[in-house]
């Protein structure tokens, strides 16, 4: 299919996500026609360099040979088996794997297909533990305000309220939120390295008063992406791991976006040092090549289920494409890929340019905060640095960013006032030179 002909099609069959589809009439979606490492491909034979990792999973680079030969093996033997009764090699040898990997409270892996259904896994499963347990009354989750958990009704029921869910905040359950540790602006109005983590007082006020009815706290680890790539100190952390063990609450961790390598070490907690109950994985796990989640947990939820059929502790939940081999063989050999490339000592050199950047466009008028961990980097826009105004939706910032971005082969996908980079670990030293030269020339015409 042309280049014309796919763009007309397009516009008349698909919807696209997060997409007002009203402004594709002037801006049309880009075809692309095949990627490489960090670069996507028109029709045209234009390039852009993909900086957000295609939506944050793309982890060693589009077209990895590694990868896509364990793809064409698997193959070869079994394209897809139910998983109920069933099970193969692949999930088998990846579950030990993710065990291996992960925090070592964590031994057993559940599977499904993407980051809302594992979090919605670990709200199902922590919510029956306590039923399997005889603590009925938890049946509450706590989380930040500014959270992002997915899309689905119960992880949106935990992530904060905004312009992504206001519309179905009557189908939410009930829970509470703790305020966001978003330093640049502080909810105790406390200045960045003169505090003592004074934001984690409501969540322990939280706590205090209603543990008796909370299951679990819902946590990204030091990263809030969606909500608008928030960087948060790893003493918020592990003080939130504190008050889940001093009131007797799971914390489930979901390290969707923050998981394999993206902060600097394999998965986000590690830099606290903690053992949550839960964790999510998605995105990165498979490098983007194909959907999968999973949901790791302890010995000690998995036993609460273990019990005779007529006890009715059975976890009944699952979906169809459940441990599909396909994906569990991606994931096995891009697990392999970060011993195989040294993957996370490729994000330190990320991280160490990346902050040189964040600091060389701090001064310009526009900027009013940059924050980075790992190979994220974000640049918070604003009209005023003084009073930290922000633009408004109406002025659409987010937008002109995104047009001025193609148009400097940079694929930018602005969270409103917010830039941010979302950099793949295969990125080279001479593309991230070109990337942030080419992105320091969107932010000076902005």
């Amino acid at each position: 299919m042309e280049k014309t002909e796919l763009i007309k099609k397009d516009m008349e069959f698909v919807w696209h996500p997060y997409t007002q589809m009203k402004d594709c009439e002037n801006m049309p979606p880009i075809p692309v026609k095949e990627a490489k490492g960090v670069k996507l491909y028109d029709y045209d034979g234009n390039y852009y360099y993909d900086t957000i990792s295609s939506w944050w999973c793309n982890v060693h680079g589009h077209g990895h040979p590694a990868i896509i030969g364990a793809i064409k093996e698997q193959l070869d033997s079994l394209e897809h088996v139910l998983f109920a009764g069933f099970t193969h090699a692949p999930a088998v040898k990846l579950s030990e794997k993710l065990v291996e990997i992960t925090p070592s409270d964590l031994t057993k892996a559940f599977f499904s297909d993407n980051g809302s259904t594992a979090v919605e896994v670990a709200l199902k499963m922590s919510f029956q533990y306590w039923k399997n347990t005889g603590k009925k009354r938890k049946e509450r989750f706590l989380s930040l305000d500014m959270s992002y958990h997915g899309d689905t009704v119960g992880a949106m029921s935990v992530s904060g309220v905004d312009l992504f869910n206001k519309t179905f905040e009557p189908l939410f359950f009930k829970g509470y939120k703790a305020p966001t540790p978003y330093c640049y602006r502080c909810p105790v109005s406390k200045e960045r390295g003169d505090c003592s983590i004074e934001c984690l007082e409501k969540m322990e006020e939280i706590l205090r008063d209603k543990a008796e009815e909370i299951a679990a706290i819902v946590l990204e680890p030091l990263l809030l992406g969606a909500g608008g790539m928030i960087v948060y100190p790893v003493e918020y952390l592990k003080g939130v791991w504190e008050l889940s063990r001093r009131y007797d609450v799971h914390l489930i961790l979901d390290e969707v976006a923050t998981g394999f390598g993206r902060t600097g070490k394999m998965f986000a907690c590690e830099h606290a040092g903690i053992q949550p109950d839960f964790m999510c994985l998605s995105k990165g796990i498979t490098s983007g090549y194909l959907p999968m989640g999973v949901t790791l947990t302890t010995e000690a939820v998995y036993k609460a289920f273990y019990a005779e059929h007529e006890e009715l502790k059975t976890f009944y939940h699952g979906h169809t494409y459940t441990a599909n081999p396909i994906a569990c063989a991606a994931a096995l050999s891009s697990i392999d890929l970060f011993e195989k490339e040294n993957s996370l000592e490729r994000a330190a050199e990320i991280n160490d340019m990346l902050k040189s950047f964040l600091e060389s466009v701090s001064a310009l008028p526009a900027v009013g905060d940059t924050r980075c961990i790992g190979v994220v980097g974000a640049i918070e826009l604003v009209k005023d640095k003084g009073t930290k105004e922000p633009f408004s939706i109406k002025e659409r910032i987010g937008l002109e960013i995104y047009r001025r971005g193609l148009s400097k082969k940079l694929l930018l996908r602005p969270l409103g006032n917010i830039i941010y980079l979302f950099l793949p670990l295969c990125v080279t030293r001479s593309e991230m030179e070109d990337i942030f030269q080419r992105g320091q020339e969107v932010l000076r015409e902005i």
